[in-house]
């Protein structure tokens, strides 16, 4: 079964409705939003500029800072907003378009934009349960994922968009849980590990669909499975500390995750960590060199980008502010990322909560 954005049939299986990866432009910084220069703008506005009149946040960009997705229950955002609900926005910065991706579905969680802004995967419900659905951002058409469980969630796209991971849930109430890599194009499905429990195992996976990053909530340790030998080594933090996946960077070559009040970046060959202290990690940038963090102390900034390689950090909001993963484009250029605070940008009067983005250079 296929569904178009719009139709009244929400779609349970997957086929081809949605066009190949072979066919998504380049991935290209020329030309990206980001060329404008530093500092910061608001992006949760509809094409003219007027602002939201509902709360937005959520915000996910893509490596070369072009498309941001996020979600709002705004309803003058796009034409054809439903009435009621959240739904998923997408902004593109060098046309200044915002268009709606679906009414298929309020998200339940923050939308994923693949790393070539071709497409959009967002978790909502399908009747009793929740499904993964996928939108291309230039038809705004939509398809649902298919896992092997009753409910899927959590969806993690490789840069291509082709490789989903997520998680899927068994019996009602759910049991057991088993992190899958979907390739939707060739409607194959690989197994990365199951638990016999339900307590959170979000994954990350990188760009080339190749590694998963993910954790056992109940065992509280990180693992990476690799797809070429289908293999999960050891808890990347070691047998000593309990552990949080915070995400994988899209080359492959950094894990980010939290342990006690300390933020810990690994490096994926070497195994060797990177010690942030008394932050809590918030996202890496597509390269693993740039990390978005959340200091404990309030009394600071509530966001800043660390550049790894020098120690460096720049401020990205003073602002009280949150992010989420894959808010960080390449070469840590932009981040992306949602605040109340109404004096971020000038002509902010509609006390909602905002997405914006800071051009750092």
């Amino acid at each position: 079964m296929r569904a178009a954005l719009g139709a009244t049939v929400v779609v349970c299986a997957v086929m081809t409705a949605l066009p190949g990866a072979a066919s998504a432009e380049p991935m290209t910084v020329p030309g990206a939003a980001s060329d404008r220069g530093a500092g910061v703008e608001r992006i949760s506005v509809a094409t003219d500029g007027t602002q939201g009149d509902g709360d937005s946040a959520g915000a996910t960009i893509t490596a070369n800072g072009r498309r941001i997705a996020f979600a709002s229950s705004a309803k003058n955002l796009a034409p054809a907003t439903p009435a009621t609900g959240q739904r998923v926005f997408v902004r593109d910065q060098r046309t200044s378009q915002t268009t709606l991706m679906s009414t298929l579905t309020p998200p339940i969680q923050p939308p994923v934009i693949s790393g070539d802004g071709q497409y959009v995967a967002l978790w909502g419900l399908l009747q009793r349960d929740t499904t993964t659905f996928l939108s291309r951002v230039s038809s705004a058409s939509t398809i649902g994922i298919n896992c092997s469980g009753l409910s899927c969630s959590q969806p993690s796209l490789s840069t291509d968009g082709r490789y989903i991971a997520q998680v899927a849930t068994f019996s009602r109430p759910p049991s057991r849980q088993r992190i899958e890599v979907q390739d939707w194009q060739a409607n194959h499905t690989q197994t990365v590990t199951e638990f016999g429990h339900t307590v959170s195992a979000r994954p990350s996976i990188s760009g080339d669909g190749r590694f998963v990053a993910y954790q056992d909530g109940q065992a509280e340790d990180v693992f990476v499975w690799d797809q070429t030998d289908d293999t999960s080594a050891d808890p990347i933090e070691g047998p000593a500390k309990a552990a949080t996946l915070v995400q994988i960077s899209k080359d492959g070559s950094k894990i980010v995750y939290i342990s006690g009040s300390d933020t810990y970046v690994q490096d994926e060959r070497s195994g060797a960590d990177q010690l942030v202290p008394n932050v809590r990690g918030v996202a890496i940038d597509p390269t693993g060199r740039y990390l978005l963090y959340a200091p404990h102390d309030t009394n600071g900034p509530s966001l800043t980008l660390r550049d790894l390689e020098t120690g460096t950090d720049e401020i990205v909001s003073n602002q009280p502010a949150s992010a989420g993963t894959d808010a960080v484009s390449a070469g840590g250029r932009d981040v992306v990322f949602h605040s109340t605070a109404d004096d971020i940008v000038p002509g902010d009067t509609n006390g909602k909560s905002d997405v914006f983005v800071r051009h750092l250079y």
